[in-house]
């Protein structure tokens, strides 16, 4: 493996999650060999495939985020996909689920963002089945291949066979029509560089990617909170009935973008007062969460993973340089 291969930010993710995964992996009774998907219904033709609330790890195979499924209203029965999970075998396993949902073929993926729990999955198409905005298309060639190297070190088997495949197709932000689904397509950012969301007219289902999560803390390795901030505000001027985040439960109640920026807002004032207070990043891993934030899955780790993404620039921001 190469430095070139070896991003920062892939080591960074791998040194995040493997305190969780590296236990595990040292189990061989754990691995299952394929992955065991539901789909829970959402809407007419809509189905998600819910991920765990946990981190990345062997036991689970690295499927912690959200897949949707949209069911083909044209004359040729098929699936669209959003998401597709972080490696072949998830691919096939999600393929199957929606062929018997729809009784027919994949016949577009959508990839919300780089994240390789949402992209790596993409290793189960042809490019020219796979769209996704402009930015994401570079952040995998950017970043790709050290995700991928980063991921076999955590998942090892369930790697196997899981290429980097680039997306052939480019999602331009408007309405447009895919096996008879007329879906728009909103363009934003702050999660990543490029952040897409989907609306299904037909039923008022919002698939936001990681710009929502739902009962989980966000993650932020690639955030731009301000750009993030934005992309929730614009979120909440589409009308819609129902919302699939990246993580965590449906939400039918629209609460979950007030939800994320709740945890945004509360992240980095409380990251901002620990560095002025003179803590350490080990200290600011352990301050108190708020109540409020009690049912929050993973709230703990995903404190520790920000402090790592955002202390050393907040503390060049904020601390007075010695020496002038």
């Amino acid at each position: 493996m190469t430095d070139a291969r070896w991003t920062r930010r892939a080591a960074l993710f791998a040194l995040a999650s493997a305190p969780l995964a590296a236990p595990l992996m040292a189990s061989a009774e754990v691995f299952a060999g394929h992955y065991d998907l539901h789909a829970e219904p959402v809407a007419d033709g809509v189905w998600v495939v819910r991920g765990a609330d946990a981190a990345i790890g062997f036991a689970n195979g690295g499927a912690i985020a959200n897949a949707t499924i949209l069911a083909a209203t044209d004359t040729d029965k098929g699936a669209i996909l959003i998401d597709c999970g972080p490696s072949l075998a998830y691919a096939r396993a999600l393929s199957a689920l929606a062929r018997r949902l729809t009784g027919g073929p994949v016949r577009r993926v959508f990839i919300t963002h780089l994240h390789p729990d949402h992209a790596m999955g993409a290793a189960g198409f042809a490019p020219d089945q796979i769209a996704a905005l402009p930015e994401t298309t570079r952040e995998l060639g950017r970043d790709g291949t050290g995700f991928s190297d980063a991921m076999y070190r955590l998942l090892a088997d369930w790697m196997k066979g899981t290429t980097l495949v680039m997306p052939g197709l480019t999602v331009a932000p408007g309405p447009m029509v895919v096996g008879g689904r007329r879906l728009t397509a909103v363009a934003l950012a702050g999660h990543s560089d490029g952040d897409l969301a989907l609306l299904d007219e037909a039923t008022g289902t919002l698939i936001t990617g990681d710009l929502v999560f739902h009962n989980r803390a966000p993650a932020t390795p690639d955030a731009n909170l301000a750009r993030w901030r934005d992309s929730l505000t614009t979120l909440t001027q589409i009308p819609h009935r129902r919302l699939i985040p990246g993580h965590g439960p449906v939400d039918p109640t629209d609460s979950a973008i007030a939800q994320t920026r709740d945890w945004l807002d509360w992240l980095e004032g409380a990251l901002r007062t620990a560095v002025i207070d003179g803590l350490d990043m080990g200290e600011a891993g352990e301050i108190a969460i708020p109540p409020r934030f009690a049912d929050v899955a993973m709230a703990r780790y995903e404190l520790q993973r920000s402090v790592v993404h955002f202390y050393p620039r907040l503390e060049a921001e904020l601390l007075p340089r010695v020496g002038g």
